[in-house]
């Protein structure tokens, strides 16, 4: 065996000492040679120094919010606007006369224009309760303006049909003159439930946005609670109304005529009873009421309006005859175009009194107050053929 005598190594030394160390931590010679390189535990950070005026272990205060900024409204889609001939009083004559407008309009979507196209035209109108006379005389005139102008589209022919029915109805466009005369007196007739006491109603509200003065008389003594109708409208409209329960509609409105002239009223409108015009001895009384008016004042009345209800076709061709003969019309209102009358009775009537035309002074497409206007030819006759404003 031999031994070595002298100095002992400094390395043994320090692995004696780490191994003494390693015996008290617990790790062994492994963990401490090969393992040093091991990424150590994160430190925790130092404590920051409390800055002037802060108290030692007195948290900092966190910082106030900045002003947060409300998010952008989100634009709302804008709502599109309606086509404009289905707005205002031109829409509602269109959808009126939707019936006859359907039916022409059909003609002109994808036909050519020859003579089959006018005869199948001339039947629309027919039907549409222009009667025969007055759809005759539209198409000849058509016919001779496709020629002699050359049409040859679809919307050319439709602009002269506008126009070829515009000049058959001028003549019947005539604004009512109420100052003619103080007061100036409106006798309104006409069959049963053709809406006398509704146009009425929707005239004198007419007129006192022209700021006349209106009184109303109640000469319908015979139908139930029409009176009482005249009443809510005059009572709407702040207008008075003169009524007897019971009396004389021609002593009726004798008073109320007399009474306007006393009041220095604007315009009197006279209500009536509904009649046939079959019926003689009716008939004979609105020659009596008539009579009365001229009484309490000369030369009244100065106009004799018949209320037309424009679903009864050509049927009012003969009201206007019979009414005409025992009154002597002035004028005409039709009434109930929405929906349900055709429109073209206009066209007969205008046609009929081509030599003395009477005037329609208002047309009705509704039941509210502003669904009576004055009537214009050429608005008719675009929405009756189907064309925009």
């Amino acid at each position: 065996m031999a031994f070595f005598f002298g100095r002992k190594n400094k390395n043994t030394e320090s692995e004696t000492k780490e191994e003494s160390a390693g015996e008290k931590t617990g790790s062994s010679w492994f963990s401490r040679h090969f393992l040093k390189n091991e990424a150590a535990e994160p430190e925790e950070p130092a404590a920051v120094a409390p800055e002037a005026g802060e108290e030692q272990g007195q948290p900092r205060p966190a910082p106030e919010p900045g002003p947060v900024s409300e998010p952008a409204p989100k634009p709302e889609p804008a709502t599109p606007k309606p086509e404009p001939s289905q707005t205002g009083w031109f829409g509602k004559l269109r959808r009126g006369l939707e019936k006859t407008r359907v039916n022409l309009y059909g003609l002109f979507s994808g036909g050519v224009i020859d003579e089959d196209f006018l005869e199948n035209l001339e039947d629309a109108l027919i039907t549409s309760d222009a009667g025969l006379p007055a759809s005759e005389k539209i198409i000849g005139e058509l016919r001779d303006a496709i020629k002699l102008k050359g049409l040859k589209t679809e919307h050319e022919v439709r602009e002269e049909l506008v126009a070829i029915i515009t000049r058959l109805l001028s003549p019947s466009e005539r604004p009512l003159d109420v100052n003619r005369a103080k007061p100036f007196v409106i006798m309104m007739a006409g069959v049963n439930g053709a809406g006398k006491t509704t146009s009425i109603g929707k005239i004198s509200k007419w007129l006192a946005g022209q700021g006349k003065s209106v009184l109303l008389a109640a000469g319908d003594t015979f139908r139930a609670a029409a009176r009482e109708q005249l009443e809510v409208w005059g009572s709407r409209n702040q207008v008075h109304v003169v009524s007897q329960q019971g009396a004389d509609p021609a002593a009726v409105i004798f008073d109320a005529v007399t009474s306007a002239r006393a009041k220095g009223i604007d315009i009197v409108l006279a209500d009536t009873a509904g009649r046939l015009p079959t019926q003689a001895n009716l008939m004979e009384e609105l020659s009596r009421i008539k009579r009365s008016e001229q009484k309490a004042l000369p030369g009244a009345p100065h106009e004799i309006i018949l209320v037309l209800d424009g679903t009864n076709g050509q049927n009012a061709l003969a009201q206007v005859r019979q009414f005409d003969q025992v009154v002597g019309l002035t004028g005409l209102i039709v009434t109930k175009l929405d929906g349900t009358a055709k429109g073209g009775v206009l066209l007969a009537l205008a046609q009929e009194r081509s030599a003395s035309p009477l005037p329609i002074y208002f047309i009705g497409v509704g039941e509210k107050i502003d669904d009576l206007q004055p009537f214009c030819a050429e608005e008719f006759a675009r929405a009756l053929v189907g064309t925009d404003e």
